[in-house]
């Protein structure tokens, strides 16, 4: 791939870099905030939920965010995923600087890699704000189909290993 990108944990140590990223053009509206996030992975640790949240280093800078865990079913989870387990891409956020360049893609193959070999492969299933093209495409590269199904302003997205 030829990237410098590393993957590694979001820990309390970390966190304020990852609070520094820059996205101010990406709403929380469209993607949650790192605040967020950490909120869900504490929760997941907590509970012991599968999954990890990543910090993404590109060239040892902090470039971006990932948290891909364990589904807790939602109501409005399409009904291919009901009674089925799955990972939920809960959040990814790459910091501006970063993006465009090829980094992103590397490091969601690096993290959905990470989690299947050390918790098995799942299908994967998101949600991309219905004005967020770019997220669109982005996720339609990655071997995700768009499906009719809504979770608020998200249109569900899945992907089957």
């Amino acid at each position: 791939m030829g990237h410098d990108v590393t993957l590694e944990l979001l820990t309390e140590e970390n966190l304020s870099e990852a609070r520094n990223i820059h996205r101010e053009d990406v709403s929380e509206e469209l993607v949650d905030g790192i605040d967020t996030l950490w909120e869900l992975t504490v929760y997941g640790n907590e509970h012991g939920c599968i999954g990890r949240t990543f910090l993404v280093r590109y060239e040892g800078r902090c470039a971006g965010v990932l948290l891909l865990g364990e589904a807790i079913p939602w109501e409005t989870d399409p009904p291919e995923m009901k009674g089925v387990p799955f990972y939920r891409l809960m959040g990814f956020v790459m910091d501006r600087e970063f993006r465009g360049r090829g980094i992103g893609s590397e490091a969601f193959l690096m993290a959905v890699e990470s989690v299947y070999k050390e918790f098995g492969p799942r299908p994967i299933a998101l949600g991309v704000h219905k004005d967020n093209p770019g997220a669109e495409r982005f996720y339609l590269r990655h071997g995700f189909r768009k499906t009719g199904y809504m979770e608020g302003n998200d249109c569900y997205f899945l992907r089957f290993i």
